[in-house]
């Protein structure tokens, strides 16, 4: 995670940053007046920013991402919730480069098996910001996990893998020539040894979280072993239910 920190030292990733939050907000704020779930979400054209982004300045793109959608809540869903969502917004912009650099993933994006690591890519980024919000305004008391949790991750992956191919093969020869990917900016960038590791951890904690959170959220709570509180709302279940599924999404992607 060194290069979360270390890249504020880049002037081009500072600026790589402000591009990712001033090109997301911007496309989050005309929607605002068709939400979903009425000052939680809305229909979202700009879930695939933070993808692709993340897949060409690495880092930035999970500062820009988190730092857009508090701008984009400024204009109608600014409230506690938010925090979450900087929260989830970061794991959404900072998964995608980590888990194309550890699956090594081709920059042609022409072949089946790329778009297979993309579609993993994408799932597992999207669930990961689902499950982090969804847990974070169920436990505040707003909206139950089960409804919002399944929005964020159905929409973000729905349109990050339909446009990002698209944007993906638009813009990853030009931002080379230019010299904007962060490999060619932050230097010493690599698989890490913990990958293997990081990538199960990972794993464990999206699809337990996002199985858990939904039987919890949709009343299979009697069943399992976290039955602290009723399936609604701020109560226990999903609040102490999911603790240790976002901690190992966290480590994951700290190892990742």
């Amino acid at each position: 995670m060194k290069e979360i920190v270390g890249m504020w030292r880049s002037t081009k990733m500072c600026a790589l940053t402000a591009l990712t939050a001033a090109v997301y907000a911007a496309v989050l704020i005309p929607f605002k007046p068709i939400p979903i779930i009425p000052g939680f979400t809305e229909i979202r054209p700009a879930s695939v920013l933070p993808v692709v982004c993340s897949l060409l300045f690495g880092p930035a793109a999970a500062w820009g991402a988190a730092f857009g959608n508090i701008v984009g809540d400024l204009f109608g869903t600014l409230g506690p919730g938010s925090l979450f969502g900087f929260v989830g917004n970061f794991l959404y912009g900072l998964l995608p480069y980590k888990l194309w650099r550890a699956l090594g993933g081709s920059t042609s994006l022409r072949s089946g098996r790329d778009l297979a690591v993309l579609a993993l890519v994408c799932w597992t980024s999207s669930v990961a910001c689902g499950v982090t919000i969804g847990w974070g305004v169920d436990l505040l008391g707003f909206v139950p996990f089960g409804a919002l949790g399944n929005i964020i991750w159905v929409n973000n992956f729905l349109v990050s893998m339909v446009l990002g191919p698209v944007l993906l093969r638009l813009l990853w020869r030009r931002a080379e020539r230019w010299g904007l990917l962060y490999t060619q900016i932050v230097e010493g960038v690599g698989r890490p040894r913990t990958w293997v590791l990081g990538l199960v951890l990972l794993v464990l904690g999206t699809v337990g979280g996002l199985v858990l959170g939904n039987a919890i959220s949709l009343g299979v709570y009697k069943a399992v072993p976290f039955a602290f509180g009723k399936g609604v709302t701020g109560g226990l279940g999903i609040g102490l239910g999911l603790v240790p599924f976002v901690a190992l999404t966290f480590a994951g992607a700290v190892l990742l």
